[in-house]
């Protein structure tokens, strides 16, 4: 018996997920190809390997009771100065997942835990970086659109390597929630 590190999230899909980790690595965060594109819901957090198959169970309750709803980012902020990432902006779909997270990490749940920092959802794209290439990140990605309907989310392992790698996927219950009018499905980068 031993312990894991696990993460619960969302992942970015195709092609916005590669392009954004492509761009991460790009301002030189070294952990960028370990670490999927996603929407934190539960960070990383250490527990026994035993546990894990009531995780399971917990995340697919979560997931069940869940419905699809439209996620869009838009634009970039940043946590600095109290901790270096500089991440693009969810803009549509964060209530969703803050009601998602806080059902992860159910008090009475196999992973309770408090957070840090207040829950603010958010897509990592530079984090720990030198000050010049956080700016950079943060100018280069001003105008970067993304918009896709969110079916559910996902529970990922880090592995002694540092990689992190997905266990399981876990669908919502429910039906799609219309997206609301606005810009289309295809990620974008302003023009130069």
């Amino acid at each position: 018996m031993g312990t894991v590190t696990i993460g619960v999230s969302i992942a970015v899909p195709e092609p916005h997920g590669s392009e954004l980790q492509q761009l991460r690595a790009g301002f030189g965060d070294a952990a960028a190809h370990g670490i999927p594109t996603h929407v934190t819901l539960l960070p990383p957090t250490e527990v026994d390997d035993a546990a894990l198959p009531a995780i399971e169970a917990h995340l697919a309750e979560v997931a069940a009771a869940g419905r699809p709803f439209p996620m869009r980012l838009s634009g970039t902020g940043t946590f600095r100065p109290l901790s270096p990432v500089v991440f693009v902006r969810v803009v549509e779909g964060a209530e969703a997942c803050t009601w998602l997270q806080k059902q992860v990490r159910d008090a009475s749940g196999p992973v309770a835990r408090e957070l840090q920092f207040p829950y603010h959802p958010h897509v990592t794209v530079a984090h720990g970086i030198e000050e010049a290439a956080m700016d950079r990140a943060y100018e280069e990605l001003s105008g970067y659109e993304a918009q896709w309907p969110c079916t559910g989310f996902a529970l990922y392992e880090q592995g002694a390597d540092g990689v992190w790698r997905k266990l399981r996927e876990f669908a919502f219950g429910g039906p799609v929630v219309p997206p609301q009018a606005g810009p289309t499905q295809r990620g974008s980068l302003p023009a130069r």
